[in-house]
């Protein structure tokens, strides 16, 4: 669950085949396979059997927020300023009760009053400070990048006052994540870019309970600055999380891709809920350094060739829908979408268009193949994750499409480690990847910027497939630079022309966020009709759903 991909993208997990998995409470009925689950008697009822994490075998006792291999509940128990619903940017003061923009170089925090940390100290603007400074000093703890974007730090009173490197009011979203750590124990720490903080002692609503390598329990923090709020007083995270255990083990609420979620968790129990927001957009993105994808009728080509709606169906087995190519998320970003884009963006295949488009740059079909100006067959590969069987699905899809037009595609599948290399150093043709995110400067802007546009074997961290443009430049650093949200949207209306103009990343379809719960103890889970929080339970946003989540009364 934890290894990268793109922005807005998480892996699937796939559930296993269960025909051979009888003494997995199993009603078997005939040739069919019904699966059922019930919820654990001994668990109570203000208890949450929660598949957040996971072992590997076994857990290690680690809750360092700032660490890659951390526990998943550490950001249950450290808290950021802001908290960012990465469904559709909207932020919620946390430990901030206030965030102001003056200025496009000024970000004026006011520090909630009345928090205090689960060992009793209270918690102040100091404990910021500190926390940003650490993060300085130790780069590698600064996950977001905040230091990218700050110049200095100024305290007045309970004010935290941030002065940027430049006009950067997208900045704010960035820092605002930064989780806040105790200045009186994390001071003491000599390495805290190692440390496992095995103890951790943090503002958020729950506190480390019992812990084995096999499963670990967290109980809320009855001072916790906004207890009221939180009814659900305890929560029990096994380490043997796999999608059978999800299925037939009675969990309240789960993050895993379930193959049939009807049959297989919803059947399962009378409860069992799901719900599915997109969360980022799936495509092909070309190396526009490399001939001929530098050639924008070769990127129209591709583009017009593809049936979106079957790379969906492949890819997700029906669940999510095809992507427009507008570089927004649908429907979380609707009032972001600029009304002269036709059809939302998105581009239904025309074989006819395709083959016109591809005859600018001078292919012509010849004994069933698509030939270039130079006589050769149009062949390349496309590069993808191993593992990912969502990606290979639709990789394998568009070889199929392409492949009608007289195109030759392979696949590349490099283990997961590779394929980051292969991206982020551009060894690459086309590869799979995405663009897309909650926040809509940081999607136009990892996509378009060229600042990332490195050449080819220097790594870069966002546009993969090195496009430069300077009008994008222009109106992500006009962007940066305004605090107006009119104009800002006029300037988003401009980059989505550019995205859907230029192609620099050839959308198919909307990748997933797999949320499972279940109802029987708890209401008020984030749905289509309630997305306050997408459902997934790592980050910050289970904040969010915690927070909402009401114990069901006896009749209800």
């Amino acid at each position: 669950m934890t290894h990268t991909r793109p922005p807005g993208v998480r892996r699937r997990r796939r559930l296993g085949a269960l025909a051979g998995l009888a003494a997995a409470a199993l009603a078997l009925s005939g040739c069919s396979i019904t699966i059922r689950s019930q919820q654990d008697p001994s668990i109570p009822a203000d208890t949450m059997l929660l598949a957040a994490d996971k072992g590997t075998p076994m857990m290690e006792r680690n809750f360092n927020p700032y660490l890659v291999n951390k526990r998943a509940a550490s950001s249950y128990i450290y808290e950021p300023l802001v908290v960012i619903n990465v469904l559709d940017g909207k932020g919620t003061p946390w430990l901030a009760s206030k965030v102001e923009q003056p200025d496009a170089r000024t970000i004026d925090y006011t520090i909630r009053d009345g928090v205090k940390w689960s060992d009793g100290e209270p918690f102040t603007v100091d404990d910021v400070v500190f926390t940003l400074n650490l993060i300085k000093k130790f780069p590698t703890l600064d996950l977001k990048g905040a230091w990218q974007h700050i110049a200095s730090l100024e305290v007045k009173g309970d004010h935290l006052v941030i002065h940027l490197k430049e006009d950067d009011a997208p900045a704010q979203d960035i820092i605002s994540q930064t989780l806040i750590v105790p200045e009186h124990i994390w001071k003491n720490v000599t390495s805290p870019d190692t440390w496992r903080d095995p103890n951790p002692v943090g503002t958020g609503p729950y506190t480390l309970g019992n812990f084995t390598s096999q499963q670990y329990t967290m109980d809320k923090f009855d001072g916790y600055w906004q207890a009221d709020r939180v009814q659900v007083k305890h929560l029990v995270l096994p380490a043997a999380t796999s999608e059978l255990d999800v299925a037939t083990k009675g969990f309240d609420w789960a993050y895993a891709f379930m193959s049939d979620v009807q049959g297989t968790w919803v059947d399962a129990n009378p409860h069992n809920k799901y719900w599915f927001p997109p969360g980022g957009i799936i495509g092909l993105m070309p190396n526009l350094t490399v001939k001929p994808f530098d050639d924008l009728n070769v990127r129209r080509g591709l583009a017009l060739a593809l049936d979106r709606d079957k790379i969906a169906d492949a890819a997700t087995e029906g669940y999510m829908k095809p992507a427009g190519q507008t570089g927004l998320i649908l429907p979380n970003q609707e009032k972001e979408l600029d009304p002269s884009i036709p059809d939302g963006g998105l581009i239904k295949q025309d074989t006819a268009g395709a083959l016109a488009a591809f005859a600018e740059a001078g292919y012509t079909q010849k004994e069933g193949k698509l030939v270039g100006p130079d006589g050769k067959p149009f062949s390349f590969s496309i590069t993808t994750a191993n593992g990912y069987s969502d990606w290979l699905r639709a990789v394998q899809e568009v070889r199929k499409e392409l492949g009608a037009l007289g195109i030759d595609v392979q696949i590349k599948q490099p283990q997961p480690p590779g394929y980051q290399q292969a991206i982020q150093n551009g060894d690459f043709q086309v590869a799979m990847g995405g663009m897309g995110a909650g926040v809509v400067f940081q999607a136009f802007n990892a996509t378009l910027n060229s600042e990332f546009a490195t050449p080819i074997g220097k790594a870069t961290a966002s546009n993969f497939g090195r496009y430069r443009n300077p009008q994008a430049d222009a109106l992500l650093a006009e962007y940066k630079s305004t605090v107006d949200p009119s104009r800002r949207l006029e300037l988003s209306h401009q980059l989505q022309r550019i995205v859907y103009d230029d192609l620099p990343v050839i959308s198919m379809y909307y990748g997933g966020l797999w949320g499972l719960y279940n109802d029987a103890k708890f209401t008020g889970w984030p749905d289509a009709e309630h997305p306050y929080a997408p459902p997934q339970t790592y980050d910050q946003t289970p904040l969010l759903v915690f927070t909402h989540l009401t114990l069901r009364k006896d009749g209800e």
